[in-house]
């Protein structure tokens, strides 16, 4: 047995491990939620630039009426 770590009682070991899974789990939620915010920033940038793009074109079209 020369050599061997001896083991401690398994508590310690097994709430360290539920440590580090609880903060891989809390960090994998953190890091979806991000995403999901970055999505919808995204998403509302691109329904801006249309929006602008269809009033632009819409202004364009009336205008070539009104000279017509």
């Amino acid at each position: 047995m020369a050599g061997e770590e001896v083991a401690g009682p398994a508590g310690p070991k097994a709430l360290r491990f539920l440590y580090f899974a609880g903060a891989g789990f809390i960090f994998t939620i953190a890091i979806n939620k991000w995403r999901e915010i970055e999505r919808n920033s995204l998403l509302e940038q691109q329904q801006k630039q249309r929006l602008n793009h269809q009033l632009s074109e819409a202004r364009n079209d009336a205008v070539q009426k009104v000279v017509e």
